[in-house]
């Protein structure tokens, strides 16, 4: 028989056991589906955190102009807000996933509470936007075990990324953030920045928007299509999951 401290000892670690996940050396070797990595010549483009009233219009104006799509991770109470602005988003031909419906740390959270923020995000997002959401990438790139069986219940995909800019700090500025995401960008990768300051200090997002049109051009000159997760990974393979 195992004594109480024992066996919460050994749920907190079957709770905790995918946040190894968040490690990139590790999750790009083990994992290279869930990290983002796809087709070779093509990069995902992801946004977090939104949608945003204030932000988020600039970076659809950005990308309508430079003909690009992306997915956008959208949190649910920000989407509660605007529900408009989440319908602009899939009328310019973007794709939308869930990032929960609020932003919580999910190591924080039991799984009845991380299956009914995953579900209700996925509602919501579903309902306003007309669009079944494919993809989930939870607060801060941290998974546990819970969050995983909610995917699986809900038909979602966890994706994280391969590269970011770390565009949420107070010192970002564009070429910051472009360095920065250029660090571990291949092809075949995947992009996170922010289209809202929701997590970040007031006005972050203004360093991503003004990185964006160098990090596509850094693209265009290496021949690298830019797009949303859905072009990113077209096949359910198996090497491309969980």
């Amino acid at each position: 028989m195992l004594s109480p401290r024992v066996l919460a000892g050994a749920l907190l670690a079957l709770h905790a056991a995918p946040v190894l996940t968040s490690v990139p050396p590790l999750r790009r070797h083990l994992f290279p589906g869930l990290s983002g990595i796809g087709r070779p010549g093509h990069l995902a483009l992801t946004f977090d955190d939104g949608p945003d009233r204030r932000s988020t219009p600039r970076f659809l104006g950005l990308l309508d102009r430079a003909g690009v799509r992306a997915t956008f991770f959208l949190l649910g109470a920000m989407l509660d807000r605007d529900p408009a602005l989440g319908r602009e988003i899939t009328a310019a031909g973007h794709e939308v996933a869930v990032h929960g419906w609020e932003h919580r740390n999910l190591l924080c959270r039991p799984p009845h509470s991380t299956y009914a923020d995953i579900a209700r995000a996925r509602d919501r997002v579903a309902a306003e936007t007309g669009r079944a959401p494919r993809w989930y990438r939870p607060p801060y790139g941290i998974l546990t075990t819970a969050a995983l069986v909610a995917c699986a219940r809900l038909e979602l995909r966890p994706r994280l990324w391969t590269a970011w800019g770390r565009d949420w700090e107070a010192g970002a500025t564009g070429p910051s953030v472009r360095r920065t995401v250029l660090r571990t960008l291949r092809p075949g990768g995947t992009i996170l920045l922010h289209d809202s300051d929701r997590m970040a200090v007031p006005g972050a997002w203004r360093s991503s928007l003004a990185a964006l049109p160098a990090l596509l051009e850094w693209a265009t000159e290496r021949q690298l299509t830019v797009g949303p997760l859905g072009e990113h990974h077209p096949c359910d393979s198996p090497d491309l999951d969980w």
